[in-house]
């Protein structure tokens, strides 16, 4: 089958109708999975204070110990997805979920600093390569046409997190604390980690490897993504696994997810703490609260989502965004006393940040493919990674010191600049390239591309 092939023809077979097929076979899923990864995010947020008062943990202690989840999860991550590649995604991905939905679990038995701290750990071990398997695994079924929308669903999840999760952990630590004998903080985890384990065995059952191991498609549908995808491939010089670890892009890329995830763990670790220092007492009223930041998240990477697609010009999008959340940051710290004004600050930071992220990794595979697309992608995520060290201990560090956040949210409002200079002005031009076809783009308008590009038809060959 050639690119020749593609066109109008009389099967009727149009890759739009495809692409949702898949779509509606995987998504929901991946949703739920990642729902879950970031749901543990939120818990150790609410778990907080309990945890503090039950362990006696200062702030920087339990920054640290945010942090370590971190650690574990750079460490492993770029072997991880090495090992994705190698095994199949729906072996490792089954594995990576029931590894962590059990160590999660296991929180329920932290009594000590030390334990609190090795646990973490291992929860970060556990899931390591997940979110880089996902955005992997979503390169061998969907055309870069489509990602921009495809990626944004998937990390609706982050959203989903603190839309549903939040309110969720606010009323398990109302309601559960002290059920059977255990703090409401324990329960958080035990939520938060059982279901993992069951969405382990459904994704061994649910998942393929490939687009050309999924019986639920026909040969000719197979045959219309593979086409495209195949020619796409050929657009970018496949390097072996270790020699993409080495590309300029690459590293300047996980540099800048580097400063994005600053932004993304301040909002994920620290908002739930300033709506409770402005003045909010009930810890169900602040899961409620802490749900707007990632509604507006949620609203706009939808809608940016659609958008980059329709207009291929990926980095400018992230820029705006990444400096919304800036924006966000310096508005929360100087109005970090007055509760409306603070939650509306947090929602344009959550609108930026939980946009930014679906946005930028649409990057990655305009200069990767293959085995060098896995471990590249793992590489960036794992620099990226590093800003959920360096942000919570940060901000711990800083009310430690001061008595107060709102240095730190200066601190990261500036990362946000920074962040949205380099992406102008820094990226080499196979990053900066516009995603749409030449003539599409040009002659015919980024709406008009867009609706041409989704829907070819093909003919038997």
């Amino acid at each position: 089958m050639t690119a020749a092939a593609i066109g109008h023809v009389d099967t009727g077979i149009s890759e739009h109708r495809v692409i949702r097929k898949i779509a509606w076979r995987l998504m929901p899923l991946i949703i739920v999975c990642y729902f879950f990864a970031f749901f543990d995010r939120v818990n150790i947020s609410f778990a907080k204070a309990a945890l503090q008062a039950d362990l006696g943990l200062s702030n920087t202690a339990y920054g640290l110990g945010a942090s370590l989840f971190v650690v574990g999860y750079v460490l492993l991550e770029v072997p991880s997805n090495m090992l994705l590649y190698r095994f199949g995604a729906r072996r490792w991905i089954a594995r990576i979920m029931i590894s962590w939905g059990i160590a999660t679990a296991a929180m329920v038995f932290v009594r000590s600093e030390w334990q609190f701290y090795s646990l973490r750990f291992v929860i970060g071990a556990m899931e390591a390569g997940f979110a880089p398997g996902i955005l992997y695994y979503l390169t061998l079924w969907f055309p870069k046409s489509h990602r921009g929308r495809m990626t944004s669903v998937f990390f609706l999840a982050t959203a989903f997190s603190g839309i549903i999760g939040a309110p969720i952990s606010g009323l398990i630590l109302n309601y559960l604390n002290g059920l059977h004998g255990l703090a409401g903080w324990q329960w958080l985890f035990v939520a938060g980690g059982l279901p993992c384990v069951a969405l382990g065995l459904v994704v061994l059952f649910r998942f393929d490897d490939g687009i050309e191991q999924a019986k639920w498609l026909s040969d000719d549908e197979r045959r219309i993504i593979s086409v495209q995808l195949d020619r796409q491939k050929s657009e970018v010089d496949e390097r072996s696994a270790w020699r993409s670890l080495l590309m300029p892009g690459v590293l300047l890329l996980g540099f800048i997810y580097f400063l994005i995830q600053v932004a993304s763990y301040g909002l994920n670790f620290w908002a739930p703490d300033l709506i409770k220092a402005a003045g909010v007492g009930s810890a169900a009223a602040i899961g409620f609260l802490t749900a707007a930041p990632y509604v507006c998240g949620a609203i706009s990477m939808l809608v940016v989502g659609r958008m980059s697609d329709a207009s291929g010009e990926r980095p400018k999008f992230v820029a705006a965004l990444i400096l919304a959340a800036g924006f966000g940051f310096f508005a929360s710290g100087a109005f970090d006393k007055n509760v409306v004004t603070l939650v509306g600050a947090l929602a344009v930071l959550g609108a930026g940040v939980v946009a930014a992220i679906p946005t930028f990794w649409t990057l990655p595979p305009k200069i990767l493919t293959g085995a060098g697309a896995a471990s590249g992608i793992a590489l960036i995520n794992t620099l990226g990674q590093v800003g959920g060290i360096v942000s919570p201990v940060m901000v711990g560090s800083v009310k430690d010191w001061t008595g107060s956040t709102t240095p730190a949210l200066y601190a990261i409002g500036s990362v946000c600049v920074l962040c949205a200079i380099l992406l102008l002005t820094s990226l080499p031009r196979g990053l900066r390239a516009n995603d749409l076809p030449e003539a599409d783009a040009g002659a015919l308008g980024p709406l008009k591309a867009e609706n041409v590009s989704r829907t070819p038809t093909i003919r038997p060959s």
